[in-house]
């Protein structure tokens, strides 16, 4: 009996040692330090028809989630052929970037000055870098508030590139309404773009002119209030061509 449960212990014991040079293995090629990279943007628009969201950078990954065509995504990071993304519902996971175009890249239109600050300072801009339809709306809402005896307006870089976005989301996704299937409320998108405010509204159109959507705006009372809220101080003006409405206009306000 003795001898037996010798034998017996012996192999257990070098049971035990293979066991845990197996999972050391494995411990090593799922958690590999692997080398991540700057995209340059942060929301993709997905071309597949449905996109598998993994939970790692490879095909040998779990699929932990699908996204489908026409949606948009968030993105943090590259990871080799790989994006790493959020996607609705916060999982974090990654997706082949073959399958997404990048949205409104984040590239810098401001110069630094020799202390190493940006010139444009509060994320403002001059608004040039409005399109046409944008900057008339914009002009017209401004002189709405100045004939009210309220200050302009000023455009935020990032609240700009938000009510872009929402204009295009829902165009794509054929819905009008300020909760988008995508990113929610306005006061969720904002938030999950890091924008911090005080206050925070908005105002949706569809109309086939500028003046016509400010004017249809001007007569409800609740866009009216939006305009003419002296606790707004910035804003992002988004106006993209809708098949079905001429042009879809999202104005995004927040106070700071």
């Amino acid at each position: 009996m003795d001898v037996s449960s010798s034998k017996k212990k012996k192999i257990m014991k070098y049971t035990m040692i293979i066991s845990f040079v197996l999972v050391a293995c494995i411990f090593t090629k799922t958690f590999g330090m692997q080398h991540y990279y700057n995209v340059g943007f942060t929301t993709g628009l997905v071309t597949a028809t449905k996109l598998n969201v993994r939970n790692g950078p490879g095909i040998q990954y779990k699929v932990i989630d699908t996204v489908d065509y026409g949606e948009y995504i968030r993105v943090f990071a590259g990871v080799g052929n790989w994006y790493i993304v959020q996607v609705e519902g916060d999982y974090i996971g990654a997706v082949s970037k073959d399958y997404i175009k990048p949205i409104y890249p984040n590239t810098n239109n401001s110069t630094s000055n020799n202390t190493g600050t940006s010139n444009n300072q509060n994320n403002t801009s001059n608004t040039s870098t409005l399109t046409a339809d944008e900057q008339e709306t914009f002009d017209l809402i401004n002189q709405k508030r100045i004939n009210n005896g309220l200050q302009a307006l000023k455009i935020d870089n990032e609240v700009q590139r938000v009510a872009r976005i929402k204009a295009q989301d829902m165009v794509t996704n054929n819905y009008f309404a300020h909760e988008s299937p995508i990113y929610g409320s306005p006061f969720e998108m904002l938030k999950s773009f890091k924008i911090s405010y005080k206050t925070a509204g908005e105002n949706l159109a569809g109309n086939s002119s500028n003046s016509g959507a400010v004017e249809a705006w001007m007569n409800s009372s609740g866009h009216k209030a939006n305009i003419l809220n002296s606790s707004y101080n910035y804003t992002g003006l988004g106006v993209v061509s809708s098949p079905k409405y001429g042009k879809i206009y999202v104005q995004m306000f927040i106070g700071k």
